[in-house]
C-alpha cells in the first residue's frame, strides 16, 4: 500500500468530510442558479452518470446539462435542490465517496412550488494537486413529480 492510501487521522477525515460536503452544496447551489459551466467544471474530471447515461469531460457535460434541462426567463431552471442524510466514508487520504438524498422542488407560474424528483446522488472524490474533486457522480432519481418543466422532453416524444 503506498503512502498516499493511508488511512487519515481523525482531524483529517473531519477535513476530508468537509471538502466532500462543499463539493455536494457547491454542485446543487450551480445548478440552481443556471451556472452549466461551473458545473461542468466540478465535473470535468468525472465520470458523470444520470440514470444510466453517462457523460464524460467538461464539454460534453456543459452540453449535456444545456441540452437535457429547461432554463427559463431568468436563465436558471426556476428549481430550489436540497441534499440531506449525507453519508462520507473517507477511504484514504486521496479518496472518499458518499451517498445523499436529494429534492428538488419547483415553481414557475402556472406551477405551484412542488417537489418535482426525489433520489440519491452516489460519488466518489479524489485528491488531485492539492485539491478535491468528484471522480464520479451518479444521479439515482428515485420518485417522480411533475418533471415537465425541468427536463427536456425525450427524444422519442419530441419525434412524434
Amino acid at each position: 500500500m503506498s503512502t498516499n492510501a493511508t488511512l487519515p487521522s481523525a482531524i483529517d477525515k473531519l477535513v476530508i468530510e468537509s471538502e466532500v460536503r462543499r463539493l455536494l452544496a457547491e454542485y446543487v447551489h450551480n445548478l440552481d442558479y443556471g451556472k452549466v459551466d461551473a458545473n461542468a467544471e466540478l465535473l470535468a474530471a468525472a465520470k458523470f452518470n444520470i440514470a444510466g447515461t453517462i457523460v464524460e469531460g467538461r464539454d460534453s457535460i456543459a452540453q449535456f446539462l444545456r441540452n437535457n434541462l429547461q432554463y427559463h426567463v431568468d436563465d436558471t431552471p426556476r428549481t430550489w435542490h436540497s441534499v440531506s442524510n449525507v453519508l462520507v466514508d473517507v477511504a484514504s487520504v486521496t479518496a472518499a465517496s458518499s451517498i445523499c438524498y436529494f429534492t428538488v422542488h419547483q415553481e414557475l407560474p402556472g406551477l405551484p412550488l412542488q417537489p418535482i424528483v426525489t433520489g440519491r446522488y452516489i460519488d466518489t472524490f479524489e485528491l488531485h494537486d492539492g485539491a478535491w474533486r468528484f471522480a464520479s457522480r451518479e444521479i439515482e432519481p428515485r420518485l417522480f413529480g411533475d418533471i415537465s418543466k425541468h427536463a427536456a422532453a425525450p427524444v422519442e416524444a419530441a419525434e412524434e
